[in-house]
């Protein structure tokens, strides 16, 4: 793929800013649609919790084969493979008539946007370098987080104004959009002569993490002791493990180690694990419990986070630039920590509920600490490896992240105390705060400030 011109910059932010979005708020625009869709399908908690667990399993487990496919196919090949597939898959997830055919579509729905994701930041990385190549990183974080903190709010109108089967409906509309926009572009896709892809590895990897994912959440209902957790969760670890040496000899990796050598590369993985682990227990939590335990519509449930959205996108940008000049690290430090306190202020929320003063303080603190956070840390991630592995090294980040919030999801009944009542909630919240602080902490121990990787011609 050759190198963009000036005026192609724009096109090139909005293509890899809508395609990534889109993914992004299916994350979590079923968070306030989650009681109306058990209301209206049963299952209770299990089909909460599976209706955004099969989405982040497949999500998180091919997104590093949608990686390398994007590394070695091309980076467009497979954003319009994502796309169309996300297209189709939503419009399933909003025609399901129980819990097995919805879980299904979203595991679809999922495994689509795996292929969104990493194609989408590549383009970015790979077509773009210096000053704008950091301010479009930051852009691009303010679009793609933004969409995840205002899912709510958009899942709230649809499901007090219309069915919450709109909130999936829409999605073919930005993916129109996005396949039109990528016909504008006049770069093409190049394929990699020595091009290829570990299928088996993807299998295994896929395998591990179902099985692993299925025994958390399942256990609360059926026990440890039970040979329909154990054996799962045993299964589930020892394929990944496989998987991870299978990595080492592979011809093809889908996951290359040696990406880890770079100490930015990884220990901004490790801080991402905790940072998003952080931000997708609180999102769930904060999008039910506003609702079932405050008894706020669904659509006042998904404004309370709007104050976090505003103040993410309009500082986003700004912070990237900063970052760029400072470093990453006392932004990826910082951020966390703002967010921390954020999270404990949450713990003013009482029986006797008011947003005003018990909510908004601490969103305002988050959405700050947010904005410090994100487009400094993608940048810092990325901008460790060389520009021509941008799609595995985005992938990688991405899967971190996304298995950061399955596996917090899937402990979510023993984080809460099993039910989602005020002491859960409060409990929910320092427990956000703790990984958040540690993430802040790692990255104040680890990162390094190291000159930029010459972009790939």
């Amino acid at each position: 793929m050759t190198r963009s011109s000036a005026p192609q910059t724009a096109l090139i932010i909005a293509i890899a800013s809508l395609a990534s979005s889109v993914a992004f708020l299916d994350s979590t625009v079923v968070n306030v649609a989650l009681p109306a869709i058990e209301r209206e399908l049963g299952g209770g908690l299990a089909t909460q919790q599976w209706t955004v667990d099969a989405y982040l399993l497949t999500l998180s487990s091919l997104i590093l084969l949608a990686g390398s496919v994007s590394d070695a196919y091309g980076r467009l090949l497979v954003l319009r493979i994502g796309l169309i597939g996300f297209g189709v898959a939503s419009i399933a997830v909003g025609l399901a008539g129980d819990p097995l055919f919805l879980i299904i579509a979203r595991a679809v729905q999922g495994a689509a946007g795996a292929f969104l994701v990493p194609s989408s930041l590549a383009l970015i990385t790979s077509l773009l370098s210096g000053h704008e190549r950091s301010r479009a990183i930051g852009m691009w974080t303010a679009f793609t987080t933004g969409a995840t903190l205002v899912g709510p709010l958009l899942g709230g109108i649809f499901v007090d104004l219309l069915s919450w089967r709109y909130a999936f409906l829409i999605n073919v509309i930005p993916v129109a959009v996005t396949l039109w926009l990528v016909t504008r572009l006049s770069v093409r896709d190049e394929r990699r002569a020595d091009a290829g892809i570990d299928v088996l590895g993807a299998a295994m990897c896929t395998a591990g993490l179902g099985g692993m994912v299925f025994a958390l959440i399942e256990q609360p209902n059926l026990g440890w002791s039970s040979p329909a957790i154990w054996m799962p969760l045993a299964a589930g670890a020892a394929l990944f493990a496989a998987f991870l040496v299978r990595q080492r000899t592979a011809r093809h990796p889908i996951l290359p180690l040696d990406l880890f050598r770079a100490r930015n590369y990884w220990t901004g993985n490790l801080s991402t694990l905790f940072v998003y682990a952080a931000l997708s227990l609180n999102g769930f939590v904060v999008g039910v419990y506003l609702q079932e335990g405050a008894g706020l519509s669904a659509t006042l449930a998904g404004l309370a986070s709007l104050p976090t959205t505003v103040l993410l996108i309009a500082l986003s940008p700004w912070a990237g630039s900063l970052a760029e000049r400072l470093g990453g690290r006392l932004f990826m430090t910082v951020g966390p920590l703002v967010m921390a306190g954020g999270a404990l202020m949450l713990l003013l929320v009482g029986e006797d509920f008011d947003y005003w003063w018990q909510v908004l303080p601490g969103l305002l603190v988050f959405g700050l600490g947010l904005a410090a956070t994100v487009s400094p840390l993608t940048a810092t991630i990325l901008g460790a490896i060389d520009a021509d592995r941008s799609g595995i090294a985005s992938a990688v980040n991405n899967a971190v992240a996304r298995v950061a919030g399955l596996v917090v999801i899937a402990f979510l009944a023993p984080i809460v105390g099993g039910t989602l009542d005020l002491g859960g909630f409060h409990r929910a919240a320092i427990v956000t705060a703790a990984l958040m602080a540690l993430g802040g902490l790692i990255a104040f121990a680890g990162i390094r400030r190291v000159p930029e990787p010459t972009p790939a011609s």
